[in-house]
């Protein structure tokens, strides 16, 4: 059983149980109308009880009094959506992407326009929470009257994809920018467009390349790159696909500089082999 301890908007109450465990209360209306010292009525379908860290729970109780209830509304539905797709968030996902939306309604609103450059970088990586982040931006538009640009997934899907408790635990942002500056060197070493149909998945091989790409930084970030004595590919592919090798090196060039980490040959060479299959496309 709880008993509310404080309302803090029309969807929002905070909770504490009977072992005095405090309780952030999420539900449509459940605050409405309604005073310190009353029971919560037990309603599965429309509540969602969100346990944090103290710290955490301070700040979320803050925002949450400063925040209208429908941006909560929006959260909660965003984060069903996640969740009937099978992704298992923490429950922090609550306080960020609140908190981002809420300013980005108020930027909006405000006539502020930001544009996120990593945008198709994320559809590319995360296409399930990038598809969920257009659902996304289509309620606040129903909901609120808001019209957010469609980039707007891209930032709504990168709050998802940091909250998925399934992933490596790498920033997403890290993963995202490393991809974003090793298709800007293959593009402008070789002349392919990544940044189009190619990549959204229209043709095999952009698609290819840019999984390959993702699951290439995901190693990176966590310290598990391929690595081999034998040259033997990294050596027949430089006589054979000089271009496509000539572009890997300058991301070995790249990530050298911009971490302090030098590439093996071995993921020089799986990198000039994705690049070569673009070009020969």
């Amino acid at each position: 059983m709880q008993t509310i301890k404080k309302v803090l908007n029309s969807s929002v109450v905070l909770a504490v149980d009977e072992n005095g465990t405090e309780l952030v209360v999420l539900g449509k209306g459940i605050g409405y109308g309604r005073k310190p010292g009353e029971i919560v009525a037990p309603d599965d379908a429309n509540q969602v009880f969100v346990s944090l860290p103290d710290s955490d729970q301070r700040n979320l109780v803050e925002l949450l009094t400063q925040i209208p209830g429908e941006i909560v509304e929006v959260t909660r539905s965003i984060v069903d959506l996640a969740s009937a797709e099978g992704l298992e968030l923490d429950p922090h996902i609550y306080l960020s992407l609140t908190d981002h939306l809420g300013f980005a309604v108020e930027r909006q609103r405000k006539g502020l326009v930001t544009v996120n450059r990593l945008a198709w970088e994320v559809r590319a990586i995360y296409p399930r929470q990038y598809a969920i982040g257009v659902r996304g931006v289509a309620l606040l538009r129903s909901r609120l009257g808001v019209e957010l640009p469609e980039e707007e997934a891209a930032n709504i899907a990168f709050h998802l994809a940091n909250a998925d408790a399934g992933s490596t635990g790498v920033d997403s942002l890290r993963i995202v920018t490393l991809v974003s500056q090793v298709a800007s060197i293959v593009t402008h070493s070789t002349g392919v467009q990544l940044h189009g149909s190619d990549a959204d998945g229209n043709d095999l091989h952009g698609a290819r390349f840019v999984a390959h790409l993702q699951y290439f930084a995901r190693r990176f970030f966590d310290g598990t790159l391929a690595t081999s004595p034998d040259d033997f590919l990294f050596t027949s592919l430089s006589a054979r696909y000089p271009a496509a090798v000539g572009a890997a090196e300058r991301v070995r060039t790249l990530v050298q500089q911009q971490y302090g980490e030098r590439l093996p040959n071995e993921e020089i060479a799986f990198l000039a082999l994705h690049i070569a299959r673009v070009l020969d496309a």
